[in-house]
């Protein structure tokens, strides 16, 4: 069964997904919507920021420090992408997004200590080994670690799921790091460069899917923070049914989609890209972008999980390219 990505990192809830979905079952009877909405024009200005020790962030969770942190836990992507433009590099990470030639590169990166206990259970001993000033995780997986964790550092747990809620993290965090000019910096030039795009919006029907093998997902605006960019620049029917189902490959068909975004996920062994398994069901063959070659396999690190400004605007110039 699908859950919402805004519930759950997509790189581990797609193994979740029912395999289904790719004969039409697991669907629920709410159509796609035929036409979506005009998304509201980007404001361009940005407010100031001002440095404070103590806020309630833009998710309502209220964060207070005795000082500055220096020393910086990272347990998921988003918290890399916000320090990477702030221009701080984390004490510790569990991503691999640092490596990213747009992010610290392979050779800086490799000088980031690694968190053991993959994404879901990073070892609590080895995030307290190097005595964080401030440890980010997502809230619905690494909540659990708070109690752990009180005491000896202060835990601030995110929950993105569009991109504003991703710009409001980088506001957050330069307030609480003193980083005000880096983080009025960032902000301007992601919003800039989104207005930019929305002034020529594609009228391509657009889809961004996840997954590892036949059982994929469909990434939707309500909870997919780079989905959230795309009823901007293109048309993007998708909307999320919450728990109880997602897409049939036949109401993808149905839609004509016109360019495929692909997220291809890995899982221990599974190795090979989504959109090549797919191809062994007739069905795929079958949609329009398919058939045209507009099929575009994207890095799931920068697509699915850096939901911050600096994957942000990544995905914008690739999903405008393609567009």
């Amino acid at each position: 069964m699908l859950r919402s990505p805004s519930r759950f990192v997509r790189g581990w809830i797609t193994a979740a997904v029912v395999g289904s979905v790719l004969v039409g079952c697991g669907a629920t009877d709410e159509p796609a919507g035929d036409k979506a909405k005009p998304a509201a024009k980007t404001e361009v200005t940005v407010e100031p920021i001002k440095a404070a020790t103590q806020l309630t962030d833009t998710n309502g969770v209220k964060i207070s420090l005795e000082k500055e942190p220096e020393r910086i836990v990272c347990l998921f992507a988003l918290c890399d992408d916000i320090l990477t433009e702030l221009d701080i590099v984390p004490a510790a990470t569990n991503s691999t997004l640092l490596a990213h030639p747009d992010f610290l590169g392979e050779e800086r990166a490799k000088d980031v200590a690694v968190i053991p206990g993959g994404f879901i259970a990073p070892e609590v001993e080895a995030i307290l080994s190097h005595k964080p000033d401030l440890v980010i995780g997502l809230e619905d997986t690494h909540g659990k670690l708070a109690p752990a964790l009180k005491g000896a550092t202060t835990f601030w747990p995110m929950q993105p799921e569009t991109w504003e809620d991703s710009v409001g993290y980088l506001r957050d965090a330069a307030s609480l790091t003193g980083r005000t000019a880096e983080g009025e910096k960032a902000e301007k030039a992601f919003r800039t460069k989104l207005a930019a795009a929305e002034k020529a919006p594609s009228d391509k029907t657009a889809l961004i899917i996840y997954g590892s093998d036949e059982n994929f997902g469909v990434a939707t605006p309500e909870g997919d923070v780079a989905a959230s960019l795309l009823p901007k620049i293109a048309r993007y029917p998708w909307k999320s049914r919450g728990v109880e189902g997602s897409y049939s490959l036949e109401e993808i068909l149905a839609q004509g989609v016109d360019v495929l975004f692909v997220e291809t996920m890995s899982f221990g062994d599974a190795d090979g890209k989504l959109s090549e398994k797919l191809a062994e069901n007739p069905l795929w063959g079958k949609i329009p972008a398919v058939k045209n070659g507009d099929v575009h396999e994207v890095n799931s690190e920068v697509w699915a999980k850096g939901r911050g400004t600096r994957s942000l605007s990544l995905v914008l110039d690739e999903a405008t390219a393609a567009l």
